[in-house]
């Protein structure tokens, strides 16, 4: 019955993350540790998490933008390379509860000032790409971070999701294999693999099918509650850490 509800959050998650770019970490890790501990919940959700994003990126594939991709995914690739390193030597709980902080003043913020914009730059876009890929190593979940930064260039809905898609497979491409190397994923947990990466090509096309009914107009809304959401999961999460 455990293992049913295990997988049933992961399709719900997939979705939810499919349609707000972001989320299914957040909200699928803090479920996964009641029932395996955190570096077994860490290799599990980004499994998940990869089989997600790959279904997204071949559902809403005509909204790659391949310079935001670059300029975002590759400084992300070495930062999440360096947080996966440091995983065993830095604690969680202080990060996760300040970067939750920053998340929920950032997307209170940006609903309550709706012509909020962040210029596209290079340098803007390198400087999100870098930091959300150290806390996608470090802690597991850099979604809302990245969310945060993308959702202020108001994107086109299609773009925002296959563009985050894209990176968060690059990421956790870079990541899971030093996770494996680190031993993080006991031999008794590899059946779930299969199982999550059938879930996350599930998830996602339920997903897309949802965003495709989204009007563009309201789409930014929807993201900007969806990282108030997951940053307070994120601080709740941190302080049950430190408590």
């Amino acid at each position: 019955m455990n293992e049913i509800l295990f997988f049933l959050v992961a399709f719900l998650t997939i979705v939810i993350g499919t349609v707000a770019g972001f989320g299914t970490s957040t909200i699928f890790l803090p479920f996964a540790l009641f029932f395996v501990d955190f570096k077994t919940a860490l290799v599990l959700v980004a499994i998940s998490h990869i089989s997600g994003n790959l279904g997204a990126v071949t559902f809403f594939r005509h909204g790659l933008d391949r310079k935001l991709i670059l300029l975002f995914g590759l400084p992300s690739l070495f930062l999440t390379v360096a947080g996966a390193y440091l995983v065993i030597y830095v604690p969680q709980n202080i990060l996760q509860v300040l970067l939750g902080l920053f998340l929920f003043l950032f997307s209170i913020y940006s609903l309550l000032n709706s012509n909020f914009k962040v210029n596209a730059t290079k340098t803007n876009t390198i400087i999100g790409g870098s930091l959300s890929g150290f806390f996608q190593g470090l802690l597991g979940v850099g979604g809302p971070l990245r969310g945060a930064f993308l959702i202020s260039y108001n994107l086109d809905k299609f773009k925002y999701i296959a563009t985050l898609a894209a990176i968060a497979v690059i990421i956790d491409a870079a990541r899971i294999p030093i996770y494996f190397a680190n031993n993080l994923l006991e031999p008794q947990f590899f059946y779930y693999i299969p199982i999550l990466i059938v879930i996350g090509i599930l998830g996602s096309y339920a997903g897309k099918r949802i965003v495709n009914k989204i009007p563009q107009n309201i789409f930014k809304k929807v993201v900007l509650v969806g990282i108030a959401l997951a940053s307070l999961l994120l601080i709740c999460g941190g302080l049950k850490l430190i408590i």
